[in-house]
């Protein structure tokens, strides 16, 4: 948001002790990003603008005063990468939740929206996100979808796509870069869309995952600066030394212990280690916090909370190139947050635009959304389905047997191949394997759903169903029996999207998402307690610890970008030869003693 030239005018005044603030903080602990100092300071605030940062109590001309009280402020928090659509919440409900914890600026890929709604689907993000007090710089999804030709979304962005989103003023740079294929082999599609951010000047992200060596150096050579997608420490360690801008993400805490382990042994901290939280769901949000959870993860792990927020703030604006936000310095918007301890990070109180809108936790008014947006609804182009829709069959095969290929894993898959029996035109599954079942929701091609064999779930005592996978957010279903996979497929048709769990033919637990299939109308605390209760009751269907891997695994089990095998919407897929693969290796068709019997009688 632009600072106009009177308030502008203003600050210089009041800096200068001719006009009075409109507000001072006094009593402050500012923690100085630029040299890692925390030093005794007052604030003074004109407008949305920090006027002067100076020692305490020499001046007290302002039109309101708050006193501090030695409490520690810092730059607002700043997400650098994340999927608004993963806490299931429109913008201004999820904005109300994040800025009580002091972030006060996200970059938004609303990559998911996309790959659904298209075009429409960013504009919604942007009008959605306009004029709300948390500062959403919108990224132009680069993934429409993630894996051409071997999935298929609600549409197809390329060069064009790229930019017309480029060209509009909300939209700040080019999002992840998932086709890492395409990158590596020069597709025409993938090179149209990294010229179209290059010449636009704007920000190119990265998804770098599992590239090293050659490739990772020659994914940079594209153009792209920045990843989230580390995997280990070694991997955060050859990406910075790469040259990229790290993300470190909230969403993989299990990785954190030793990526600071990592960064411990470099002699300085680099400009270039940002945080993000990625995906966020919306129990998590609330209960343990976006970035403000990660920063204190990362605290607790052995970093200096000055480091750390600094990674949140000055890191961040670097990277996102606003040169308003980052310090709490003369000329910076006033985005601030106070803290009453380094030691654990608490938002105590929240400034944006130098009117303070949150406290102790809480946003002190609610956030309105406008009243002209339109809303996507009715985003599942399916009708009722059948239990003869789930079955797996082999063609040309009524009674015999198989070897098929398969699915071994969940986000890590790996192939495997298993002998089956054939009943009545439909395979017999074996023991310790459960069904993935994919339909194409979005009304663009007509094919019967994909049907494959899971192994590495267990044996699920139920059926697990979402609207919300990765990428292309098809129908994906899990489960062995038939009545209970067409039971919870048919209520998120019915609610226009969401997750659901059945068993015992009835749906013990449904969130509904009727917005684009993925986003919820309900207030956060309640749809916070509808995901707790998923979360609890898929303990009776998956042998997961904890249970929120379950929903982790489920949206990522599609995600064809990844190395290993993907079911989706056109196939069994191969995200490393970027194939679709005949899951068929082998069948024979015995016919039954019966139809023996049948066929000798008949004389034929």
């Amino acid at each position: 948001m632009q600072v106009s030239a009177e308030t502008r005018r203003r600050a210089v005044l009041a800096a200068q002790g001719q006009v009075p603030f409109d507000l001072l903080l006094t009593d402050a602990q500012v923690v100085d990003m630029a040299t890692g100092e925390v030093r005794e300071a007052d604030v003074g605030i004109v407008g949305a603008l920090i006027a002067s940062v100076h020692p305490r109590g020499t001046r007290q001309d302002a039109r309101e005063t708050h006193a501090l009280n030695g409490a520690w402020i810092s730059p607002g928090l700043m997400d650098t990468h994340v999927h608004l659509e993963s806490s299931h919440l429109p913008p201004a409900r999820y904005a109300e939740i994040v800025l009580a914890q002091g972030t006060t600026a996200v970059f938004w890929d609303p990559h998911e929206l996309a790959n659904v709604l298209g075009i429409e689907g960013v504009r919604y993000a942007v009008e959605a996100s306009r004029d709300l007090p948390l500062q959403v710089m919108i990224a132009a999804p680069s993934s429409v979808p993630s894996t051409p030709g071997l999935e298929m979304s609600g549409a197809d962005f390329a060069g064009k796509e790229m930019e017309t989103l480029l060209s509009w003023p909300e939209v700040n740079g080019v999002a992840e870069v998932m086709d890492m294929h395409g990158v590596l082999h020069g597709s025409e599609r993938m090179m149209d869309i990294l010229q179209a951010g290059l010449e636009s000047g704007k920000l190119i992200e990265g998804h770098a995952r599992g590239l090293s060596g050659a490739e990772l150096q020659a994914y940079l050579a594209a153009g792209v600066t920045s990843d989230h997608e580390l995997t280990s420490a070694e991997d955060a360690l050859e990406k910075l030394r790469a040259g990229l801008t790290l993300e470190i993400r909230g969403s993989h805490p299990y990785l954190l212990p030793d990526i600071v382990a990592a960064l411990k042994t470099l002699p300085h901290l680099s400009s270039q280690i940002t945080v993000c939280t990625d995906d966020v769901a919306p129990d998590q949000l609330l209960e343990k916090g976006g970035i403000i959870a990660l920063l204190n993860l990362l605290i607790a792990h052995g970093l200096p909370a000055v480091d750390v927020l600094r990674f949140a703030t000055l890191n961040a604006a670097i990277r996102l190139q606003r040169n308003d936000l980052g310090l709490v310095a003369a000329g910076r918007r006033a985005d601030l947050v106070v803290f009453d301890s380094l030691d654990t990070l608490r938002a105590k109180r929240v400034y944006v635009g130098g009117e303070l809108i949150a406290e102790e936790g809480k946003i002190l008014q609610p956030l309105t959304e406008s009243t002209h947006l339109q809303v996507p609804r009715n985003t599942l182009h399916l009708s009722p389905l059948t239990e003869d829709d789930f079955a797996l069959r082999v063609e040309g095969v009524r009674n015999g047997v198989a070897r098929l290929r398969h699915i071994r894993g969940a986000r890590f898959t790996q192939w495997g191949e298993v002998d089956v029996t054939i009943r009545d035109g439909k395979v017999c599954i074996p023991d310790g394997f459960s069904l993935i079942w994919v339909q194409h929701r979005h009304g663009r091609h007509e094919a019967k759903p994909q049907v494959a064999l899971l192994e590495g779930w267990g044996e699920l005592r139920g059926a697990i169903a979402t609207s919300y996978s990765h990428d292309s957010h098809n129908l994906v279903v899990l489960g062995r029996d038939a009545a209970q996979m067409v039971k919870a497929a048919n209520q998120l048709i019915t609610s226009g999207g969401g997750m659901a769990l059945a068993q015992h033919d009835e749906v013990i637990a449904h969130v509904a998402m009727p917005i684009a299939g993925m986003l919820s109308d309900l207030p956060p605390e309640a749809l916070a307690e509808q995901f707790r209760t998923l979360r609890d009751r898929s303990s009776d269907i998956a042998d997961w610890e904890p249970p929120y891997r379950v929903f982790k695994a489920i949206e990522g089990t599609c995600l064809a970008c990844n190395a290993g095998p993907h079911l989706t919407d056109l196939g069994l897929t191969d995200g490393t030869t970027r194939q679709i693969v005949n899951p068929v290796i082998s069948c024979q068709d015995i016919p039954l003693e019966s139809e023996k019997a049948e066929h000798n009688g008949s004389g034929k």
